[in-house]
């Protein structure tokens, strides 16, 4: 196994107490409307379910995701966690997370790329039982660099599209050595964390980054699956005249008849005021791109990796470039315009200096989902072989009943006769 010197945290800021005690004051306001979280953890308080366990995250270290590590090591867990970005942690939650006594937080705003695999490599060294991963860099460390350490692995949750993806080419190519639940794909996660959770939170980052409106903008959004109907929805809502760009037809046709504008990038770019990628796809605003837009858009990344806006091709055709506001970078062509970048085409929701991440409440079901996988695969790990697998149903239903009777919403059961004929082939004209 690694021997590590990545010092956790605790042992890397000047003004400790002050951290920690601002990190405690934002997790206490996320779990005051994380009613799901809170449910979960007192189960897990009670039945202790993962007493022995070491598990192992990479996550956006902020207050709502806090609260889902502190979720597990109240279960009995040893956790270890780190960034999945370098630009999302919250230094003082992370710190804050570092005074539990079965918590060590390695996660750090602002490290490059050695810094942030260390990190990883930090986590890894606690030779965890248990994998829980927002876009598979952990997953894919372990199978790249630490097999030996796959035997007693019982399995992983991944939390997000592009985690999913990475991991389903993963088990196609017969390369995942062990089960990783999908949490993306369920729908008490993709239905309310991708649509209402991105788009609101999207919207709500570059407004406050930029300072601007939403009202008649063009709203170029790239990627027409839950993510960016939850961006063109959100946007409509504020009032601009949304476009949508897409490569698969059936969303291209479900994007137009739902109101919006469709067409090829090539063509949004001569019109776009602001372009929002949700794509997960490398390469969908590039040279050509940049070549035809207005001056003074705004660019803003909202998939996983910072890939999808081609920086490169766009610092080579800038003559120069600046900070126009704090996380937004101003790159001035030859000819005058000047394209504006935000967060360095960064997850924007997480990376944008004043940005907070998902609303609470949204993420409060997600990670609920994460803990209820978490519990499934310790209680039941040998039933799952190695491969990307669903979310079973009743866990998905058991945390949306838990959603709606904190909110106090109530719905109707089947009855007896109804679920007889539900479950029958014989009922006919």
């Amino acid at each position: 196994m690694t021997d590590t010197e990545y010092p956790p945290i605790s042992e890397q800021l000047d003004d400790l107490e002050s951290a920690r005690e601002e990190g405690r004051r934002k997790m206490d306001w996320a779990a005051q409307h994380m009613p799901i979280l809170e449910h979960v953890r007192e189960e897990f308080v009670a039945d202790r379910p993962f007493e022995g366990e070491r598990i192992g995250m990479a996550m956006h270290v902020e207050a709502k995701t806090a609260m889902l590590v502190e979720t597990l090591a109240e279960g009995g867990a040893e956790v270890a966690v780190t960034g999945c970005n370098p630009l999302s942690t919250h230094d003082d939650v992370s710190a804050a997370l570092d005074t539990h006594d079965n918590i060590t937080s390695y996660a750090k705003r602002g490290v490059d790329d050695e810094e942030y695999y260390a990190a990883i490599e930090a986590v890894i060294a606690h030779e965890p039982t248990i994998t829980v991963d927002d876009g598979m860099d952990l997953v894919a460390a372990i199978h790249e660099d630490y097999p030996e350490l796959i035997d007693g692995i019982v399995g992983g949750a991944e939390e997000t599209t592009t985690g999913v993806h990475r991991l389903r080419a993963m088990d196609a190519d017969g390369a995942l050595d062990y089960p990783v639940f999908a949490v993306n794909d369920t729908p008490m996660k993709r239905l309310f964390d991708n649509v209402h959770g991105t788009g609101e939170s999207s919207l709500a980052s570059i407004a406050m980054t930029t300072n601007l409106s939403w009202a008649g903008k063009n709203v170029v959004v790239a990627g027409y699956g839950y993510c960016g109907k939850g961006v063109a929805q959100k946007a409509s809502g504020q009032n601009a005249n949304v476009i949508v760009t897409e490569v698969e037809p059936r969303r291209a046709l479900e994007a137009h008849m739902e109101g919006y504008e469709v067409m090829p990038m090539a063509e949004a770019a001569d019109v776009g005021d602001v372009f929002l990628t949700t794509t997960g796809n490398r390469d969908v605003i590039v040279e050509e791109h940049f070549e035809r837009m207005q001056d003074g858009v705004l660019l803003a990344n909202a998939g996983h990796f910072d890939i999808e806006i081609d920086l490169d091709a766009l610092d080579d055709l800038a003559v120069d470039r600046y900070e126009a506001r704090d996380g937004v970078e101003a790159y001035e062509m030859a000819d005058g315009r000047k394209l504006n970048v935000i967060a360095e085409g960064r997850l924007v929701n997480l990376a944008a200096p004043v940005s907070l991440g998902h609303p609470v409440e949204v993420m409060d079901q997600s990670f609920g989902i994460q803990a209820v996988c978490v519990r499934e695969m310790l209680e039941n790990g040998d039933a799952y072989d190695a491969g990307v697998h669903d979310v079973p149903d009743e866990l998905d239903r058991e945390i949306a009943e838990i959603k709606l009777e904190a909110e106090g919403v109530a719905f109707d059961s089947l009855t007896d006769t109804q679920r007889e004929y539900m479950d029958s082939w014989d009922h006919g004209t």
